[in-house]
């Protein structure tokens, strides 16, 4: 679970229970804003591609949230365009790039 240094993401009740769902925590850097940019921009995204276009309340209810959330990462990741990898989708780019570092990798 990649957060920034955020104190609810510090805190004495959020540790014990990302280590009870095993969970591993991760953090940006102290003072490294960009640690963190590609998750900022992808909940960016969502907000103005989709949750600013929805009337007030946003959600129903939980189940709601879960399925707009679900729903937008996996357009976002399979059926968005991306101009930072030359006007590819995020999925079939990351396989390519996973398949190139196995290949190149000594064993």
């Amino acid at each position: 679970m990649h957060s920034d240094r955020g104190g609810q993401y510090c805190g004495k009740a959020y540790r014990p229970l990302l280590h009870q769902h095993g969970a591993v925590r991760s953090q940006s850097r102290r003072g490294e804003c960009y640690d963190n940019a590609q998750a900022e921009s992808r909940w960016f995204r969502l907000k103005t591609e989709v949750l600013k276009l929805r009337e007030w309340p946003v959600f129903a209810n939980l189940a709601d949230a879960q399925a707009t959330v679900a729903d937008y990462f996996d357009y976002y990741n399979h059926d968005r365009l991306h101009s930072s990898i030359g006007y590819q989708t995020p999925y079939p780019t990351h396989q390519h790039l996973l398949q190139t570092t196995a290949l190149n990798c000594p064993a």
